[in-house]
């Protein structure tokens, strides 16, 4: 087995054809499809599946994916270290559930690396895809939140992919909602307040757990729910039909606009507690590589945790 094997396997599964990932790699694909034969044939495993849509990983090779872009990462930042190696660019994700600190952070340590030498990608996803996307290296970092409702859940699911939960914040939760709604101007706002209005929720998919919710109260305590994919659509549907969510507080103006505030909510029932720890998710023991170490300074800088 080579890197240069890694390198194709990798290559494939993101590109989901042998013939775009041979373009994308410069190799023909008859060459490519023998020696992705080869290395299957040296394992003793099917890596993927060939259909006449492309290519699908196999259990197998979606295990092996997992390992060969934590070894491929690392031969990479062995490079950066020690190797000359610029002709290469080196690639960074982060995966998040829709924060716009995740965000802004993200922008200001591209600053600081340049497009150059590098090719990033954010994804603001659903919160299963973040941990699977840090399961399998397709993203190195992910940022997400636990708390008393979910924390059983995620920390079991986070523990069988091989994961680590590093804490950066506690935060209470917050109404978020436009200026213009009847309720903006009030100090707190109450679950009874709420009633009247639609809770906009982020989509997680048909098969996914109200755990995985990245509203801070599970989903059977709203009274009426509206679920959108993307912030935007989120911050049109808060002026459109006075929606709201409850989140950390933690806004970014510069991303979302300044027509949105965060109110403190108020929880008539003390004996619940509301408190959203919000931390960044790697492989387990994975030492994160320069670019993720700049990313969470970033992301600590925002938060103002140094």
């Amino acid at each position: 087995m080579t890197l240069q094997q890694l390198k194709y396997v990798i290559g494939i599964a993101e590109a989901g054809s042998l013939n775009k990932a041979a373009e994308k790699l410069f190799i023909s694909q008859p060459s490519l499809t023998s020696t992705i034969h080869d290395l299957e044939n040296e394992l003793g495993i099917t890596i993927f599946n060939r259909t006449g849509r492309g290519v699908t990983l196999t259990n197998d090779g979606t295990e092996f994916l997992s390992s060969a872009r934590q070894l491929y990462l690392n031969y990479q930042n062995l490079m950066e270290k020690y190797g000359d190696n610029g002709s290469i660019k080196k690639k960074f994700g982060v995966s998040t559930q829709h924060y716009s600190f995740a965000v802004k952070s993200f922008v200001e340590m591209v600053k600081k690396f340049g497009t150059n030498d590098y090719e990033f990608a954010i994804r603001e996803t659903k919160t299963r895809e973040v941990i699977d996307d840090v399961a399998s290296l397709k993203s190195e970092i992910g940022i997400l939140y636990l708390s008393d409702f979910n924390r059983k859940a995620i920390t079991s699911l986070l523990k069988s992919k091989d994961l680590d939960f590093h804490h950066l914040i506690n935060c209470k939760a917050y109404v978020y909602l436009w200026k213009g709604h009847p309720l903006a101007k009030n100090k707190e706002i109450t679950f009874a307040q709420l009633e009247d209005y639609p809770c906009l929720s982020f989509e997680q998919g048909d098969e996914s757990s109200f755990y995985f919710a990245e509203e801070i109260l599970s989903t059977s305590e709203y009274h009426r729910t509206i679920k959108a994919n993307d912030r935007a659509t989120m911050l049109n549907l808060m002026i459109g039909l006075n929606g709201y969510t409850l989140c950390s507080g933690i806004i970014c103006e510069e991303l979302n606009g300044s027509e949105y505030i965060a109110v403190p909510f108020h929880d008539e029932d003390a004996s619940i507690n509301r408190i959203m720890e919000i931390g960044w998710i790697t492989k387990h023991n994975f030492t994160p590589s320069s670019i993720g170490q700049t990313y969470i300074e970033e992301v600590k800088k925002y938060l103002g945790l140094k």
